[in-house]
């Protein structure tokens, strides 16, 4: 069987490149085709993969910048004709979907979310921190780029979907239907420590759509130790408003990781998120989760038993959510076997069972 994976830009390291590492180890001999790749950004595990890109990656700036470029991505992915497969496989959370197939290719999208640039344009732009030019540019075509998106849902033969709120989307948006698969976490890297220390961790890139603001303000007011790994464009703002008690860690290694989510209290997830991968690799080493209840949190946390929920998006109701919060009222190891359903054993079982049955059919 001849595959090939589809996939958006290779210019930055995110979530999209986990699945994307793990499709191309249950296909190594599948080339990957993309709009751009920037080697030098990248893994140098990526520089054995054969990588084919399309006459985007010779545009100006486009490797440091690709948002300037958003209009064109439904030509290039529109004009790549992949006529030569058996299977294509896109990992989608923008325009990678969109690339031509033959009537006897089966292409099965793994959509991480309908694009947001198409569906949510403004809460992208400013989470992106387009510029206003840029905006005005592109607003006037939002018509046409929802209309491609649509007629592009409608060539691919199945979806799979991250979480129950990707569902949902892909349902509402593009009429279709989607079997759920969860991405792959590696659950295998983790497990819990014999004793915990007194406090909260959050892990993030410090953005301002992950809502740690909420988390600052809130323990700030408590007084709690709460331990904040990551770096970003709100460092400085949210140093600002952080009391003594909030520390910055900064970058964490990954070797570090482990020891450093085994011994927190509990895990903060105060963002609204497609799913979520830190919040799990928190409940395999066996710790709860305090999240925010919405998105893909509803489909790992369980109330009582991986964690709790505070249910509006603000810092007093997190604050109350930990103020109740009891630790010792968790089980690590009825945690820890809740998280392995979400390991990467599962999602290859889940991933190859799917493909098998759509070339079936």
């Amino acid at each position: 069987m001849k595959v090939a994976i589809v996939h958006d830009w290779l210019n930055q390291i995110g979530g999209a490149e986990g699945v994307l590492e793990v499709l191309v180890d249950l296909f190594p001999d599948a080339p990957v085709y993309t709009s751009i790749y920037w080697p030098e950004a990248m893994p140098a595990a990526y520089r054995r993969w054969e990588i084919h890109t399309t006459w985007m990656d010779r545009l100006p700036g486009v490797h440091r910048g690709h948002q300037p470029y958003l209009l064109l991505y439904p030509l290039a992915f529109g004009g790549l004709k992949l006529d030569d497969y058996d299977l294509v496989l896109s990992n989608k959370s923008a325009f990678c979907l969109g690339v031509r197939t033959p009537p006897e290719t089966c292409h099965i999208c793994y959509c991480l979310t309908p694009t947001r640039f198409v569906w949510d344009f403004d809460a992208y732009v400013d989470r992106e921190q387009v510029g206003g030019m840029a905006r005005r540019l592109v607003r006037p075509f939002l018509g046409w780029l929802q209309r491609w998106e649509r007629g592009a849902a409608d060539r691919v033969q199945a979806f799979a979907a991250i979480s129950n709120e990707i569902q949902g989307r892909i349902r509402r948006l593009y009429g279709r239907e989607s079997a759920i698969i969860y991405p792959p976490v590696e659950t295998g890297r983790f497990a819990p420590a014999e004793d915990q220390d007194d406090y909260y961790l959050l892990i993030s890139r410090l953005v301002p759509y992950k809502r740690i603001d909420l988390a600052v303000r809130a323990f700030t007011e408590l007084g709690l130790p709460l331990w904040i790994g990551g770096s970003g464009r709100d460092q400085a703002s949210l140093e600002a408003i952080a009391g003594p008690n909030v520390r910055f860690l900064g970058y964490v290694p990954d070797d570090e990781l482990g020891e450093l989510l085994a011994r927190c209290r509990a895990f903060i997830f105060p963002g609204l998120e497609d799913f979520g991968i830190a919040p799990v690799q928190a409940m395999a080493a066996g710790r709860p989760v305090i999240a925010y209840a919405g998105g893909g949190a509803l489909d790992y946390v369980v109330e009582g038993v991986t964690g709790t929920f505070f249910h509006e998006q603000t810092a007093e109701s997190l604050a109350d959510a930990v103020r109740r919060f009891d630790a010792s009222a968790f089980d690590p190891v009825a945690i820890r076997a809740h998280a392995e359903q979400f390991d990467v054993r599962v999602f290859k079982s889940r991933t190859k069972a799917f493909i098998q049955e759509q070339m079936r059919g």
